[in-house]
């Protein structure tokens, strides 16, 4: 068994693998195309994934985990660089519907984890019949993505470091991601161990906050139209701390699960917002903006759950999460100084 220093050093070599392939993500759509990069790195990943209780040590697991940061770095900003297209053909806020569906992916993946485990199924069985429903979206997925050109690197630079409105932007979208990372990465765990529920509802405080993303990402557009992107990230922030911080004070299963409801409404606008802001800016190739902001937020959703680890080994894993409701604060505040 993995302590809690472990799995945040896997999680680690993933983050380390995303982010130095993220920046440069941007010049790749704009040489070859977004939709062709998101096949690709697609494929990759959905190849890797059962190959992780395949690995015979630790080594080999961060060596992979590694490869697997890279095909979801690529593949992260390649397929939001199509949702920015798609959205710029629509004319009106349709982000927060695409990444509803990777909270639905979420929601699905621990649910199928819960009923593997009360089946006590092989874990490479478990990964494979996922993965074969996985490509089964892929090679659907490469007869509807939008075919764009690879275009001219004159017509705009391929890289460029955050200017400070998108750092502002970035900074917002690194706290939002690195709580969904730690919800995504330990809330099965905190669960388990600090809230001492049973192993098969253990599962359901992640599928609770998955079902939350996915409700305010799939009504999050119309609320984005309504109110503005400021009120929204500013009312956001607020729900999401007030979420997590009522999961950390009453450690009763139900209430708890109720809590990660809380936070996954609060979180489910914020990112989207961020790339819609990122992909639209003038001057800048959707990939090459988008590149920008998702290096410095992704890094969040990436290096979140590593160093919640740390601190868990290091105090316990209750006290690590109050690290994530400071950071939720944090973003709440960039948002009220937010210029739209």
């Amino acid at each position: 068994m993995l302590d809690n220093g472990s799995i945040g050093l896997i999680l680690l070599s993933a983050a380390v693998g995303a982010v130095l392939a993220m920046p440069f993500t941007g010049w790749l759509i704009i040489k070859n195309g977004s939709r062709n990069v998101t096949l690709t790195a697609g494929f990759l990943f959905v190849v890797i994934v059962p190959l992780i209780p395949l690995m015979p040590n630790f080594f080999f697991l961060m060596a992979l985990f590694f490869a697997m940061g890279i095909t979801t770095g690529m593949l992260d900003v390649a397929m939001n660089a199509q949702a920015v297209m798609v959205e710029q053909q629509y004319g009106k806020p349709i982000m927060t519907s695409f990444h509803a569906l990777f909270s639905i992916g979420m929601m699905l993946g621990a649910l199928c984890g819960s009923a593997f485990v009360n089946f006590s199924s092989n874990l490479f069985l478990h990964l494979s019949i996922v993965v074969f429903f996985a490509v089964v979206g892929m090679l659907w997925s490469r007869y509807h993505l939008i075919h764009d050109k690879p275009v001219n690197t004159s017509e705009g630079p391929a890289f460029r470091l955050p200017s400070a409105a998108l750092m502002s932007i970035g900074v917002i979208a690194f706290c939002c991601m690195l709580g969904e990372g730690s919800m995504a990465d330990w809330s099965t765990n905190y669960m388990e161990k600090i809230v001492k529920a049973e192993r098969a509802i253990a599962p359901l405080g992640l599928s609770a906050f998955a079902l939350a993303m996915t409700i305010g990402r799939i009504f999050g557009d119309g609320v984005r139209a309504k109110f503005g992107d400021k009120k929204l990230l500013i009312a956001s922030g607020f729900i999401a701390t007030a979420g997590l911080s009522i999961s950390l004070v009453f450690l009763n299963p139900i209430v708890v699960i109720i809590g990660f409801f809380v936070v996954g409404i609060g979180l489910s606008t914020m990112v989207p917002i961020a790339y819609s802001i990122s992909g639209n800016v003038k001057g800048l190739q959707p990939g090459v903006g988008l590149a920008m902001v998702t290096t410095v937020g992704y890094s969040g959703f990436l290096f979140g759950p590593p160093i919640i680890g740390f601190l868990a080994d290091w105090q316990t894993l209750r006290i690590a999460w109050l690290f994530v409701v400071a950071l939720f604060a944090l973003m709440t505040i960039l948002a009220l100084r937010y210029k739209s």
